[in-house]
């Protein structure tokens, strides 16, 4: 049986396994079992290497080329179609038309004629139409021709949008109001502004601030009485029913951001059904709705 020497040590081995498994443990590094095939050099490896190390790899194998996995065949020389120049060019980069120097001054593309009638989306142009406000005449692509009206300007927008938009033409229309107020309205609307000294009876503001009358604010709505049976828009012009209020104010009772206690306080205590024992429907009433509005109620301050 051949005996097998430790390269290390020079202790004798009765195998090759047996001298593998001493010169692992006794000098904790394993026997080379592969020899490089570049340089010769004597390496481990558990795996079927050929080379011991990438240099040797890369010095072995070259990548140039054909060698290369990914060739397709090298550059090609083609001409340039506007300069003439001889270039190269990789096929499976692009096809070779123009040389790098003409692509770079892009001479190669072709600009085309689309203006005017020549686009393809051309629908004739810029229509003359005439504002539907002041009769000017507008200049407008058939895209931009839309809406219900055609207006050259923001103020004639502004004043086609106040008549649109009041009365039975506002998006929130809800009927109106019932219309002339009929017999006895001037009368007590002339008592309610002297008996509240033509200001504000909520904030202050006196006639001069305002700038004209105070309104003058049914608290129960004409309305209510119009539509209940048995009394007439007439019913609803009693003194304690109307209060004095600016403009502001007014907006702020239509809405009943003015609880109706509250404006019921502006008003001296008097007959406050009028000619009546009750008020339409639960006209006279303070619903949840005004009880809710009266605790979230913040008086303005008066100067």
């Amino acid at each position: 049986m051949p005996e097998e020497g430790c390269p290390t040590c020079g202790r004798v081995f009765d195998s090759r396994r047996g001298l593998a498994v001493h010169h692992s443990h006794a000098h904790d590094e394993k026997l080379p079992n592969r020899e490089c095939a570049e340089c010769g050099t004597a390496f481990h490896c558990k795996h079927e290497k050929r080379y011991c190390s990438e240099d040797c790899r890369d010095s072995a194998v070259s990548y140039e080329g054909e060698n290369n996995p990914n060739y397709d065949g090298g550059m090609t020389e083609t001409t340039c179609e506007i300069c003439g120049t001889s270039f190269e060019y990789y096929p499976s980069d692009k096809e070779g038309l123009y040389c790098a120097d003409c692509v770079e001054s892009e001479q190669w593309r072709h600009k085309r004629d689309i203006e005017g009638e020549k686009n393809p989306r051309w629908n004739g142009g810029k229509r003359e139409l005439e504002c539907d406000r002041c009769g000017e005449t507008v200049e407008r692509y058939p895209w931009n021709i839309t809406g219900e009206a055609t207006l050259c300007s923001d103020d004639c927008q502004y004043e086609w949008l106040s008549e649109e938009f009041t009365g039975d033409g506002h998006p929130n229309w809800e009927g109106g109001d019932t219309g002339n107020y009929g017999k006895g309205w001037n009368r007590i609307r002339k008592k309610a502004l002297e008996r509240d000294g033509y200001e504000c009876t909520h904030c202050g503001k006196t006639k001069e601030e305002i700038g004209r009358n105070p309104d003058v604010h049914h608290i129960v709505p004409v309305r209510v009485f119009a539509e209940a049976r048995g009394f007439t828009r007439a019913d609803a012009h009693f003194k304690e029913n109307v209060v004095s209020l600016c403009v502001e104010c007014h907006r702020k009772a239509d809405f009943g951001l003015i609880p109706e206690t509250i404006l019921r306080s502006f008003v001296p205590f008097g007959t406050r059904n009028g000619p009546h024992t009750s008020l339409p429907g639960d006209a006279g009433r303070i619903g949840n709705e005004y009880r809710a509005a009266e605790r979230r109620y913040e008086a303005p301050a008066r100067g």
